[in-house]
């Protein structure tokens, strides 16, 4: 995004404020779906960002949907429920039913036993027959072991009101490696052969979350992304799997459109140390990977100034020691009211903030495209109103 749009958003609205480039965002998965072809679809993981939703589905072949809250997110941008993909590792009888019985869903991942018997349950309740993929786990609280999904496939004659169509996988995020991510992808294509060769399984659907890695602080290694993905893309085509690949993806898609907007308000030394406290602060700005805010993140600094550079550790307004965003940061005639920008926040920062602690207000929500400019998606919002009296 280039310096004037952000300088306008800072000029006309106050600080903390998030900034989201959705022709940035949208122009990225068109060029994913064009390196990943026609036969593997893609699938947002819409945790990652929800406020990019509107804006994805004109382009995306599904969502993944995690709450009732996400799926009412859905309803209201229109999404239908043929491209929902109902994950979570919490499905309440109340919210399947209430999505069986309004625009439904394309398709439920199973994550327990008990998950399963309560969606056939459901579906029997409703008279009707739902889409299930398996999800496999990879050693954590998410999904099942390969030989309890070996015996719900020998056993799927009990489940007559669910459709077995594949296998789902997703075991991190940030890999660098690309040797692990090739066998994930052998394992869980050995798994659906073996299930198919035991039991004449006929799932022809593997989604996968390959958890690519995003490059948030100065100094990792700017990947080719598109060629990270031309890779990957020939890794799916060699494997022996005939039938569809859905690749879920999330912070890679989103996290490249995002800003974060703050203004220094107070400035001071203690310690032989130079402190800048911002109006903003860690219940806003999250970044995976961050350690005791010694990393710096892709930034910007306005107004631009030449002089004597400074290193300043950057604090935010909770009354918290931890409340750091980066130490020693390289600034050139810092002063109040000065602008920091942080980039590449288009993923998670906005939904995993501690927002209520102090009491705060919830920061201003700016979406920016060529062909409506700026708008206001959220505004900042009070959070004391959330705060009970005794």
């Amino acid at each position: 995004m280039k310096d004037k749009i952000v300088l306008q958003a800072a000029a006309q609205w106050e600080t903390p404020t998030y900034l989201f480039d959705l022709d940035a965002f949208c122009e990225r998965i068109r060029r994913m779906k064009a390196l990943l072809g026609e036969e593997i679809k893609l699938c947002y993981a819409m945790k990652a960002n929800p406020f990019l939703v509107s804006a994805a589905a004109s382009d995306i072949d599904r969502f993944e949907v995690c709450s009732p809250g996400e799926y009412a997110i859905c309803e209201r941008a229109g999404v239908t429920g043929k491209r929902i993909v109902l994950s979570g590792v919490n499905k309440e009888k109340a919210d399947l039913i209430h999505v069986m019985e309004h625009q439904g869903a394309g398709t439920f991942t199973v994550e327990s036993l008990r998950q399963l018997e309560c969606l056939e349950a459901c579906a029997a309740e409703q008279s009707m027959t739902v889409r299930v993929i398996l999800r496999v786990t990879s050693g954590n609280q998410f999904g099942m072991e390969a030989d309890q999904i070996r015996d719900i496939v020998r056993e799927q004659s009990r489940y007559p009101h669910l459709s077995m169509q594949g296998l789902q996988m997703y075991t991190g995020t940030q890999k660098k490696k690309f040797d692990k991510i090739e066998k994930e992808v052998t394992g869980l294509v050995h798994l659906w052969q073996d299930l198919r060769d035991q039991y004449g399984w006929e799932g022809n659907e593997l989604e996968y979350g390959p958890g690519f890695f995003v490059p948030y602080f100065e100094g990792e290694t700017e990947t080719d992304w598109e060629e990270t993905v031309r890779t990957f893309v020939k890794l799916l085509r060699g494997q022996p799997f005939s039938g569809t690949w859905i690749l879920e993806m999330g912070r890679f898609l989103a996290a490249p459109c995002g800003y974060y907007l703050t203004r220094i308000v107070d400035q001071k030394r203690n310690g032989g140390q130079n402190y800048a406290i911002v109006d903003g602060g860690i219940h806003h700005l999250n970044y995976y990977g961050q350690t005791m805010a010694m990393k710096i993140p892709h930034h910007r600094f306005f107004p631009k100034k030449d002089g004597e550079e400074k290193r300043w550790t950057i604090c935010g307004s909770l009354c918290t020691a931890g409340d750091v965003l980066v130490k020693n940061l390289p600034l050139c005639g810092a002063d109040i009211g000065d602008l920091l920008v942080f980039e590449r926040v288009g993923a998670y920062s906005v939904t995993e903030g501690i927002y209520l602690f102090l009491s705060r207000k919830l920061p201003l929500v700016l979406v920016y495209s060529g062909s409506e400019g700026l708008r206001v998606a959220r505004g900042a919002w009070p959070t004391d109103e959330l705060v009970g009296c005794i």
